[in-house]
């Protein structure tokens, strides 16, 4: 028997309901990846059930014009591990924080549709039983990492991170991309983050240094499925936009740029 929709906060399409206490939680947000949403998260099944945690996966859809969205139904109402809700724009920041405040699991997993790198998952976990952190980072950029996207996109990032130390005194080496984190410790941090889109994760993470969470970076072995849902100079202007209000909130506590309300 198929699954119901409901709507969850924020007035977001939410189909399937996973168990309630969860270990895990892995939030994946996706746009527009009708071409390897089903196989990426049948693989991510797969090798979960080989982990000795329980999870759930929450699939954060955010303004696909493709079939992803009956896609990712179809594929929850056949696993109940897994929830798909919609916010209905293209903004992955916005559907990230509401993955992240719709989880329930003790510890969250920031993934993508193109990565869902279990290997990650591992480790992240291990560092924060065992190291006691809080906050952890898969870095591209960190020692012992293997970035094997285009030149391009690699220069972009260490750009991106030469602009953040200056702007907001950003003391890690990434931003975007992978994160773990122990739910119950970030929650009032992912409340008070207001830029959303792709600098969502940024200021998630800058906020992270400057509230003295313990963190880490650990390494990872990048190699994505597709090139990007959203070409990087399509973003450049939102970037630009969204660095010049996280400076404003971080360093001076207003937001100089403030969104209209929806």
């Amino acid at each position: 028997m198929k699954s119901t929709p409901r709507k969850s906060r924020d007035n977001v399409v939410e189909l399937g309901r996973a168990p309630k206490t969860p270990e895990v939680t892995i939030v994946i947000p996706v746009f527009n990846e009708q071409a390897i949403i089903s196989s990426s998260l049948s693989d991510l099944v797969d090798k979960l059930s080989l982990e000795g945690f329980s999870y759930e996966i929450i699939v954060a859809e955010n303004g696909s014009t493709d079939d992803t969205v009956r896609i990712a139904q179809e594929f929850a109402a056949r696993h109940p591990q897994v929830r798909v809700f919609s916010v209905g724009e293209p903004n992955y920041g916005r559907a990230l924080k509401q993955g992240i405040l719709e989880a329930r699991g003790e510890f969250v997993i920031c993934d993508e549709i193109d990565l869902c790198d279990v290997e990650f998952y591992r480790a992240a976990l291990a560092e924060m039983r065992d190291g006691g952190f809080e906050f952890v980072v898969g870095s591209k950029r960190v020692a012992g990492s293997n970035d094997r996207r285009p030149l391009y996109r690699r220069a972009a990032t260490q750009i991106l991170n030469g602009m953040l130390r200056v702007a907001v005194g950003f003391k890690g080496t990434d931003t975007h991309g992978l994160k773990a984190f122990r739910r119950q410790a970030m929650l009032d941090i992912v409340e008070a983050c207001v830029v959303d889109r792709d600098m969502f994760a940024s200021e998630l993470v800058v906020r992270t240094h400057r509230a003295d969470k313990r963190w880490t970076e650990i390494p990872i072995d990048l190699h994505e499925k597709r090139p990007p849902s959203v070409h990087l100079f399509k973003r450049v202007p939102n970037v630009l936009r969204n660095i010049v209000r996280l400076t404003g909130i971080i360093r001076f506590g207003h937001d100089p740029l403030p969104k209209k309300p929806r």
